[in-house]
């Protein structure tokens, strides 16, 4: 989607709220002894109240309103009786739409007791991310987003999951461009257009460089297997920058 409303950026940026608020009390409401299920139905509440419709359920079909991925799990994790033990590297996805509009977001955390290298994984993702986004605006190349990561990821000594990519958004929850490399891409000649509303979310990972599919047809697993991380904003590309509509 390309913005050229105050209407629209401003249905974008309510949207956008929802999901960040409903993403960050997933996030104070885990705890070691509660079922990922447990806490997907919190976030499903939190949807419900704002208004507001689960894109992987309406979209995909999605068996649950959030996608909750647990230790092993990369992304899509689907949320059921797991329950969430001290220790565990936990990652919520939330992408919702409201009055046709959409965003996308999500975090990776730690429950305590945390190893110091799953803290410092989830920081330096954080960090991959906000790299990434610092790329964006009008005119920019679009892979300078990936090589910006991947520079950072080199730097630090990880690797990066180079089959999930960031993607456009606005009107539906996956739109044109829908792959957007979150690694270094030279060939892509794209150039990022004012307006255009995308994903920034890189899977910065401890050894992992693909994902692969689970049994249950929607789980992603990092192969070679390794603790992974993934951070996710939905942006809007101007001039100056970009407009970060999932952050509070």
């Amino acid at each position: 989607m390309i913005v050229k409303t105050e209407e629209e950026l401003e249905g974008l940026r309510r949207i956008g709220r929802i999901c960040a608020e409903v993403r960050d009390a997933m996030i104070r409401a885990a705890e070691p002894g509660m079922t990922t299920l447990e806490l997907d139905t919190i976030g499903r509440g939190l949807l419900d109240k704002a208004g507001a419709v689960s894109a992987p359920e309406s979209t995909y079909n999605f068996p649950g309103a959030t996608c909750i991925s647990v230790n092993e799990e990369t992304a899509h994790g689907i949320p059921g009786p797991r329950v969430l033990k001290a220790g565990d590297l936990v990652n919520v996805d939330v992408s919702a739409s409201k009055d046709g509009f959409f965003a996308d977001t999500g975090a990776s955390f730690v429950l305590p007791e945390a190893r110091p290298v799953l803290e410092q994984l989830c920081r330096d993702g954080k960090k991959a991310m906000d790299l990434g986004i610092a790329q964006v605006r009008g005119g920019q190349p679009l892979n300078a987003i990936g090589i910006a990561v991947g520079r950072f990821a080199k730097s630090k000594g990880y690797t990066l999951i180079c089959n999930l990519a960031s993607h456009g958004i606005g009107r539906g929850l996956h739109e044109y461009p829908e792959e957007i490399a979150t690694w270094p891409d030279k060939h892509d000649r794209r150039v990022i257009a004012k307006g255009l509303v995308l994903t920034v979310e890189p899977f910065l990972s401890r050894g992992g460089r693909e994902a692969v599919q689970g049994r249950d047809g929607w789980t992603l697993y990092a192969s070679p297997q390794a603790p992974t991380v993934q951070y996710e904003h939905t942006v809007v590309a101007t001039d100056k920058g970009a407009i970060i509509l999932t952050k509070i």
